[in-house]
């Protein structure tokens, strides 16, 4: 059995390989377009299970050479950072909309058992042009699981959540190096609340969808949340630092006060699986009877599942869960070792 990740280089693609990798899997292929990152990576595993495929998720034919003979698919490839997105919106276009049709277009025609696409809770009433560009890569994904049916040999699903703990880009690092270099933890808004989810959970959410999908099924893992304020405080605890300085910045490009993992819709039509949120795809067709003269009867009014209505974890629990993280953990020996690095 071969498993494709596209986006294979990056924090999600690296940690998804290590699980696959101690579960046994026969071939990992990797699809992404830095050489460098596949080089380090290939010089680092010295195993013969993993092969790499330089391409870009924007070239379609690149896609086909990686994706002929695969069972599934973890497609992880997308332009992330806001801010990137904000100033390059067509970028995010063609890496996030058309990269991601041509992977499911191309797992549809190579007849793949079952192809999870990653997406963010930055979908989920986008105001920003990354989120924009994810949802719309969630609509692709339910257009074609729609098309294609539930007796379809190839199961297309959707797994959403928000911010990954330690993962490229995110702000714990930022702030640990800022404590470790002695400058102050830059803050946009002290205020604002993130759900705090360990890659391991991530890892585990897409496995989750992998094998209790059913066509255009879309899950989400619940998930605590803090605020930015409380993180800093925890982090600062933890190296022994609690007066270390805090500039607040301002809120950057396209940020958002909290995040949300699901509208009040959405939730209306979830199944609740104890760990993870099932939401059903909507079945209706094209007959507009059905939402002109028909509608749905049973949608009640729900709130929106995000990071400002849900369990706030005080500092103490931040600070058990970041002690959790191997990165966390190294970087803490090195700081109480007197290093840097």
């Amino acid at each position: 059995m071969a498993t494709l990740i596209t986006g294979g280089t990056g924090s999600f693609g690296k940690t998804m390989l290590s699980s696959l990798l101690r579960s046994g899997d026969e071939e990992i292929r990797i699809l992404s377009r830095d050489e460098e990152k596949q080089d380090a990576l290939r010089n680092k595993l010295q195993d013969s299970r993993v092969r790499f495929f330089i391409g870009d998720i924007r070239d379609r034919e690149s896609v086909d050479r990686a994706m002929t003979g695969v069972t599934r698919v973890f497609h992880a490839a997308a332009l992330k950072q806001v801010p990137s997105c904000e100033f390059f919106p067509l970028e995010a276009i063609r890496t996030n909309v058309i990269g991601s049709e041509n992977v499911i277009r191309s797992a549809i025609a190579s007849q793949v058992e079952s192809l999870v696409c990653l997406s963010t809770d930055k979908a989920v009433f986008p105001v920003n042009a990354m989120g924009i560009s994810k949802a719309m890569m969630e609509k692709m994904a339910l257009a074609a699981a729609r098309e294609i049916g539930p007796e379809s040999k190839t199961t297309i699903s959707c797994v959403r959540y928000g911010n990954v703990m330690y993962s490229r880009g995110s702000v714990i690092p930022l702030f640990i190096k800022q404590i470790k270099s002695g400058t102050p933890i830059t803050v946009t808004e002290p205020k604002m609340t993130r759900f705090l989810m360990p890659l391991r959970d991530s890892v585990a959410l897409v496995k989750y969808a992998f094998e209790n999908a059913k066509q255009g099924d879309l899950f989400v893992k619940k998930a605590a949340a803090s605020t930015i304020e409380d993180l800093i405080t925890a982090l600062a605890e933890l190296f022994d630092v609690p007066e270390h300085p805090v500039s607040q910045i301002g809120w950057r490009h396209g940020e958002k006060l909290y995040e949300t993992l699901t509208s009040g819709q959405e939730l209306a039509s979830s199944e609740d699986l104890g760990d993870y949120l099932r939401i059903r795809m909507d079945h209706r067709d094209l007959n507009y009877n059905a939402y002109f003269t028909e509608g749905e009867a049973d949608i009640v009014d729900q709130e929106d599942f995000h990071s400002h209505n849900v369990t706030r974890m005080s500092v103490s629990d931040i600070k058990k869960l970041l002690l959790s993280l191997e990165e966390v953990q190294a970087e803490l020996q090195n700081w109480q070792q007197g290093t840097t690095s």
